[in-house]
């Protein structure tokens, strides 16, 4: 069992004899503020903050983390103030520890929200001290190996949160070390079964590998002593999650995976890798494509090496690293290599800091565009998980994307403002639509127009954090203006009953409305109303002072005049998939708390369901003179004919009409029902199409919906 003399012994390795007393007193003043409390496993408490420092000391960690490693969960699980932490160790150990304990004054409706909320609280902490992550790394890699003793169920959720979120982020700060034994403890945790099945494998085939393996290291040491390079050469072991990962996602065989043997290549320096690898591909093929220099390009986590693929002497392919001692400590500490090393190698390991600076500024920015936790958390979790591609910008500047990314995502990567305001592209000189997916190697060039502004149909291919949070943010305070304009208009239709306008209203009648639904202006309620939150009939009555009327005297709703629709009124005004209205069908309006006011055709059979709430009913008819298509459903029963459909979507086409989604449906070796999706502009419109689809040879019967 781990002790403060281990702990101590550790530290002093590196931290003055100072430091390594005070380390003592932390740990007293922890022990009496954990005094009775005992683990799952009937360990004394104190074992866990005692084990957590011990391997941010193996991690050479300074003195504030070490002590804020032994106190960290006695703001969470003590009555112990951060005041009382601050007085006895100073405001940096203070701010470390609360950074790391949860929100345990607050009350949650669920799980999943007490999650966003405490992994939102720890980003903002990090951004101010980065090592509040690396006790929470050592935090979870303890609670991990000591998962055994808890209930099933709580194993599997610790376990998913783990390999979702934890594991992913130690990948990302390039703490490799730690991200390997979480996903380790992890996939033994989640897929026990799975894990063991796996373990057996390996066992079994273990024995086969090591004599291939020693050849293959004789071989490539012979040939880097011939070629005067000094290296150490080493056989890698492939970790299991990451054995099960590949089986996975490219659905292959435990075989097919394992038969790889993987090779790390230690040199002196640099200029050493790039001969190195000469060297490697002079004595085995290289395998076209599989060279990538992660040295000259670094992954998003500060990552850098030599990659390459071999084709091997027993047949099977050969997985080589090159890199230097500093860049591989630097590779499995990461940004704690910032503390592992007191002198020499500086560029790599600020390299590895500054990056990881870099990210965590992106997810704050990401936090602040978030509509709410949960949000926030599935955009870092996205994050998490990139497969990069590398992009030049027209002024050859590189820069990293995810794999999927677009040039609107691009655009957003570069500033905010370009994101916003982007109208199209040129891919490498050629002009290219906004929703092209890029690859390495592309030069992009994004097109900006003054007033332009975000499409709602971006969120359908965006795929980076950024671009999706700014682009919900956008139509956010778009929806909000556009139901507030809605608002006014609801209240001023009913206001004319009275002979009055909003702009009229008495200021007191107004403030009054306002204090008793708690609402903070006018710009509120007219919002409210426009959301369908608030009753327009209800709150002009209010507004003018006729709330103590009878219903008598109240006007009828029916005398107000019709709301005119012209389908432009933005996200306020929705029409539903259930019977796609256009512009000449009698239609009716329901008022739907936050959806403003949904437009159904009269004869929808959804319309059934609002007959129990007549105050949501209101009374609207198209305006005169539209100018935008709108999409409808039409239904063609036709024989089952060679270049049936071709006839028919001309035929569509040729009048004007555009098809924005199309299904088959096979009736029997005679016949088939072709659905359309199509825009037209009016009902004369569709009749126009749906008469000129009748005369077709070949078509049966064609209906709407």
């Amino acid at each position: 069992m781990y002790t403060i003399t281990d702990l101590k012994k550790s530290a002093g390795s590196y931290l003055g004899k100072y430091e390594v007393e005070r380390l003592q007193g932390a740990f007293e003043f922890s022990r009496t503020a954990h005094a009775g409390q005992l683990r799952q496993s009937g360990d004394p408490y104190i074992q866990h903050p005692l084990e957590v420092s011990g391997i941010l000391a193996e991690m050479h960690m300074d003195y504030q983390t070490l002590v804020a490693a032994l106190l960290h969960d006695v703001i969470e699980d003590t009555p112990t103030a951060k005041n009382d932490i601050r007085k006895h160790f100073g405001k940096g150990v203070a701010e470390l520890v609360d950074g790391v304990s949860k929100l345990t004054q607050i009350e949650f409706d669920t799980k999943a929200e007490a999650q966003a909320q405490n992994f939102r609280k720890m980003i903002m902490a990090m951004s101010n001290d980065i090592r509040v992550i690396l006790v929470k790394l050592a935090d979870r890699l303890h609670n991990m190996r000591t998962l055994g003793s808890l209930p099933p169920e709580k194993r599997r959720r610790i376990a998913r949160e783990t390999l979702e979120i934890y594991a992913p982020i130690a990948q990302r700060l390039g703490i490799n070390a730690i991200r390997l034994e979480l996903e380790e403890l992890g996939f033994a945790a989640l897929y026990p079964m799975r894990h063991r099945i796996l373990t057996a494998e390996v066992g079994r085939a273990r024995g086969n590998r090591k004599e291939v393996i020693n050849k293959i290291r004789t071989t490539l040491k012979r040939r880097l002593r011939q070629e005067k390079i000094p290296a150490q050469v080493i056989g890698r072991e492939k970790h299991l999650y990451g054995i099960y990962q590949k089986m996975q996602s490219k659905r292959l065989s435990f075989s097919e995976v394992y038969d790889v043997y993987a090779f790390r290549i230690i040199v002196d320096n640099v200029d050493t890798c790039y001969r190195t690898i000469g060297t490697v591909h002079n004595l085995y093929k290289p395998v076209p494509g599989k060279f990538k220099d992660y040295i000259a390009i670094p992954k998003a986590n500060g990552y850098q090496s030599l990659h390459t693929v071999l084709f091997g002497p027993f047949g099977a392919p050969i997985e080589v690293q090159i890199r230097t001692k500093e860049i591989n400590d630097v590779a499995e500490a990461g940004i704690a290599a910032h503390w592992l090393y007191k002198t020499g190698g500086q560029s790599e390991r600020i390299g590895a800091h500054k990056r990881a600076r870099e990210w965590l500024k992106r997810i704050i920015d990401m936090q602040m565009v978030a509509g709410n936790p949960q949000e926030f958390l599935e955009n870092v979790k996205i994050d998490l998980f990139p497969e990069s591609v590398y992009i030049f910008t027209p002024k050859g500047r590189i820069m990293e994307m995810p794999k999927g990314a677009t040039a609107v995502d691009f655009a957003y990567a570069i500033h905010t403002g370009v994101g916003n305001t982007c109208v199209g592209a040129r891919i490498d000189r050629q002009l290219a639509p906004l929703g092209t997916r890029l690859i390495t190697g592309q030069s992009v060039e994004i097109i900006t127009a003054p007033g332009a502004c975000p499409n709602p149909a971006w969120l359908n291919f965006t795929v980076t954090p950024k671009a999706r949070s700014n682009i919900r943010l956008y139509l956010k305070n778009l929806r909000q203006s556009e139901a507030i304009a809605l608002g006014k208009r609801l209240l001023n239709r009913e206001l004319e009953l009275q002979g009055v306008s909003f702009d009229q209203i008495d200021v007191n009648l107004l403030q009054k409305v306002l204090k008793e639904y708690n609402l903070e202006n006018e710009e509120v309620l007219l919002r409210e109303v426009g959301l369908g939150n608030r009753i327009a009939p209800i709150i002009a009555r209010q507004l003018t002072g006729l709330v103590a009327q009878s219903d008598k005297k109240r006007p009828k709703k029916t005398d107000a005049l019709p709301l005119t629709i012209k389908g432009t009124e933005g996200l306020v005004v929705n029409f539903p998939k259930c019977c796609l209205p256009i512009p000449g069908d009698p239609i009716h309006g329901f008022v739907t708390a936050g959806r403003g006011i949904v437009i159904h055709h009269q004869s929808c059979p959804n319309v059934s369901e609002y007959r129990n709430h007549p105050d949501k009913w209101i009374n609207v008819e198209w305006e005169n003179d539209i100018a935008v298509d709108f999409p409808t459903n039409i239904r063609a029963e036709v024989n089952n004919q060679r270049g049936v459909l071709a006839k028919v979507a001309s035929v569509i086409a040729a009048q004007g009409a555009n098809i924005s989604n199309v299904s088959i449906t096979d009736n029997d070796d005679r016949y088939m029902t072709l659905k359309f999706v199509i825009e037209v502009k009016d009902r004369v419109h569709l009749a126009n199409v749906m008469r000129r689809l009748r005369n077709l040879k070949h078509v049966n019967r064609i209906s709407r919906r």
